[in-house]
């Protein structure tokens, strides 16, 4: 799937189209569509662990978001070998909303629960 970015990812303001990829079930790569070396490894906290946030009411707008909107959350993780020693960026996430096919990058504050460099291994069981 190709996705528009409609806010600027973080320290990559010039990418404005990625395609999305799926690894498997946890892992997906994002890569940008200007860029054939410039791609992301992606992970859906959800299956890690409870995860929440608000989408800003702006970022809301960006995305043409509303209740019924097919929405996409993953984090970027860097991975490591060994893969325990990988870790998730949990306070700035991308929402895909797969309807219209734009995605944006959040970052959450500083003040919530969430790391920006948290070792995958604290999740593995």
């Amino acid at each position: 799937m190709k996705f528009e970015i409609a806010v600027p990812l973080l320290g990559f303001e010039g990418v404005k189209e990625v395609t999305l990829e799926k690894i498997d079930d946890i892992f997906m790569k994002m890569q940008a569509v200007d860029d054939k070396y410039l791609s992301f490894t992606l992970i859906d906290p959800f299956v890690l662990r409870e995860y929440d946030f608000e989408v800003p009411t702006n970022i809301q707008k960006i995305l043409e978001v509303d209740e019924s909107s097919n929405i996409l959350t993953l984090n970027i993780v860097l991975i490591q070998n060994p893969i325990e020693d990988s870790v998730i960026n949990f306070i700035g996430p991308i929402v895909f909303n797969t309807d219209n096919k734009k995605a944006a990058q959040i970052i959450l504050s500083d003040d919530s629960k969430y790391g920006i460099a948290e070792k995958i291994s604290n999740y593995l069981k």
